[in-house]
């Protein structure tokens, strides 16, 4: 054997497959890199993200993918530009081209933490907030598909334990005052005022919105901060970030306006998504993370 020749290192890759057949997906999972979003600025946000890449395996008879191909052309790919739908076209393309005639279809899933400021609701404060994001994007013989997941948190006060809440106030003025009636508002507002103008408080939780939407393939931005503002707008107690004492009573007017159970809640998401001319479909299920009870209370709404 000639010096050149043992220099050749062996691929044993190429190998006819021992079961030939074609394989649906094939490619890594949890990949790290950087992700720039677009900002305000114009240059992106770079923030940590991992990846899913595959491609199919079309010639039966291969035994395998350039597997290190995918990796390397996806670790500079969102380096110099912003994410975009039009991008992530691109890439996936780049990723079906690097297999040479072994592929003709290329998935790709981005997990990464969207951050987002938010003002507060009375105070002059603002604090960040973050929402977890996933986007699965597919290439198929030229056809494009997105979806994009994310959830939002909010606070769901009980309306049934609101109107019980309520008949215990009732009761209880009823019998501060049987003998007696009021002199004026005036004692009725310094009754009200007083620990005796509560006599229950309906339970409230935290809550969850788990969204999927599948997107329309002509648009050109991920309209994740648009479809967030417009979901935490129709359910309306969005978690908070900055609070002193008079956003926590701002915060505590809005789940008094917004009593909601699970389906209640689901309802208003549906009405969101539906509405939105960017999202071709959606799935969405709302959670109550109960204080009430041990287990949650669960809605799933499509369509």
């Amino acid at each position: 054997m000639t010096q050149r020749a043992s220099q050749i290192l062996p691929d044993v890759a190429g190998d006819a497959a021992d079961a030939a057949r074609v394989l649906d997906w094939v490619g890594m999972d949890r990949i790290a890199l950087p992700l720039r979003l677009p900002d305000a600025s114009g240059r992106g946000l770079q923030v940590p993200a991992e990846a899913d890449v595959a491609v199919d395996l079309r010639d039966p008879d291969s035994r395998g993918i350039h597997m290190s191909r995918l990796y390397l052309r996806l670790q500079d790919a969102f380096e110099s530009e912003p994410l975009t739908l039009p991008g992530l076209r691109r890439i996936l393309q780049d990723l079906v081209e690097s297999q040479r005639g072994l592929s003709g279809a290329a998935r790709l899933v981005l997990r990464y933490e969207h951050l987002l400021r938010r003002r507060a609701l009375a105070s002059d404060n603002a604090g960040w907030k973050r929402y977890p994001v996933s986007l699965e994007a597919t290439l198929t013989d030229g056809r494009f598909d997105v979806a994009l997941a994310f959830s939002v948190e909010y606070s769901s006060t009980c309306p049934a334990s609101a109107a019980l809440s309520r008949q215990l106030n009732a009761q209880r003025f009823a019998q501060d005052f049987a003998l007696q009636a009021p002199e004026s508002t005036q004692s009725v507002e310094a009754w009200l005022d007083s620990p005796r103008g509560l006599a229950a408080t309906p339970h409230a939780q935290r809550s969850r919105a788990e969204v999927r939407v599948s997107l329309q393939p002509d648009i050109d931005d991920v309209p994740l901060e648009a479809l967030v503002d417009a979901l935490e707008t129709a359910l309306a107690t969005p978690v908070q970030t900055a609070v002193k004492r008079e956003d926590e009573q701002a915060f505590a007017r809005l789940n008094a306006e917004n009593l909601m159970f699970c389906e209640d809640a689901a309802r208003r998401v549906a009405a969101v998504l539906a509405a939105d001319t960017r999202v071709q479909r959606y799935d969405a299920r709302v959670a109550h993370f109960e204080s009430l009870h041990a287990h949650d209370a669960v809605a799933r709404v499509s369509g």
